[in-house]
């Protein structure tokens, strides 16, 4: 991929987040997820790649548009045949209650090179690249933490972990607490701090727990770029779900899934778009004008990581009115 795909895919992830934030605290995770993914499909036709999406918000009749299977991009000669990772609106809670923690995402690989993970749960470990060997997600909680703050210098007391606020990680909890470090409770939404981990001002060093599994992807390939680690276990919940991973050739139901199974391929490329304000990146900030972006993006091939601040004209951008829904 040439590298100045990298800020047009910064372009789409933005078009998302500028859609979806008009939506914060109004109660209505539909209506904004169903914003973001407007403007992110509209943006995609401009990019110069033949894009198909493998992980996206859902199968072609769950989904009208970034279903799994959809081509995306100009698809003119000459463009790159990719495999393309999308959530639109990656917390759609967090977006109808205005809390924090919402970002626009997507993942882009060549062909065959992201796990086609299917939409249902994973249980995850994510570490930036100070910690990368230090984690095994069979290991017990403790020895994880212990490991993690020998790698990177800290007390076990000055760590934080970042886990959803759900019941099945009571116990998880209590074993974290149990010895001694900092917990970070989340709502939803945790793409955003497994990529955290990897940024020392961040204010996160671990992200554990069950949660989506197509996120647990994106989550792959930003740390991909960034030299962390993820590991993460498929968890069905019934035979349906079962059949789902053999389908995807998995015969191990319950194999442990590294970052040689997530992604490969020298050329991923990672972007995301705050939407509303997280420990990685700020939220969409309007003003008499227009609005102000704040975006991550990252390449693996060269390791380098932009952070794009950005202001956008509304009067300058006709599309916007159509993005937006007026």
């Amino acid at each position: 991929m040439e590298r100045e795909l990298a800020l047009e895919f910064v372009r789409v992830t933005e078009a998302a987040a500028l859609a979806s934030a008009r939506w914060m605290g109004r109660g209505d995770k539909i209506a904004a997820d169903d914003a973001a993914v407007r403007a992110m499909r509209a943006v995609f036709d401009t990019v110069h790649i033949d894009g198909t999406v493998v992980i996206g918000e859902g199968e072609m009749d769950e989904a009208p548009m970034l279903y799994i299977g959809e081509k995306v991009g100009d698809g003119s000669a000459g463009a790159p045949e990719v495999d393309v990772a999308v959530d639109p609106l990656e917390g759609t809670n967090i977006v109808a209650k205005g809390t924090t923690g919402a970002i626009a995402v997507l993942a882009v690989a060549p062909k065959d090179c992201l796990l086609h993970a299917p939409d249902m749960y994973m249980d995850k470990i994510a570490v930036g690249p100070g910690a990368k060997g230090a984690v095994n997600l069979d290991a017990p909680v403790e020895e994880n933490l212990n490991n993690v703050a020998k790698a990177l210098g800290k007390d076990i007391e000055d760590l934080t972990v970042v886990i959803l606020d759900r019941p099945r990680h009571q116990e998880k909890i209590a074993a974290i607490r149990k010895a001694g470090a900092r917990i970070r409770l989340i709502s939803d939404g945790d793409v955003s701090p497994a990529v955290a981990a990897a940024f020392d001002d961040s204010g996160v060093d671990m992200m554990m727990g069950i949660g989506g599994a197509p996120e647990g992807v994106l989550a792959a390939a930003a740390l991909y770029c960034l030299g962390g680690e993820l590991q993460g276990r498929l968890v069905p919940e019934d035979d349906a779900e079962i059949e789902r991973i053999k389908k995807m050739g998995l015969q191990e139901v319950d194999k442990l899934l590294t970052m040689d199974d997530l992604v490969c391929g020298e050329d991923v490329i990672f972007a995301a778009t705050g939407i509303t304000d997280s420990s990685l990146l700020r939220g969409v900030r309007f003003n008499s004008q227009g609005a102000s972006t704040h975006s991550l993006v990252m390449r693996a091939k060269t390791g380098t990581v932009r952070f794009v601040e950005a202001r956008h004209r509304f009067d300058k951008k006709p599309f916007m009115d159509e993005i937006r829904g007026k």
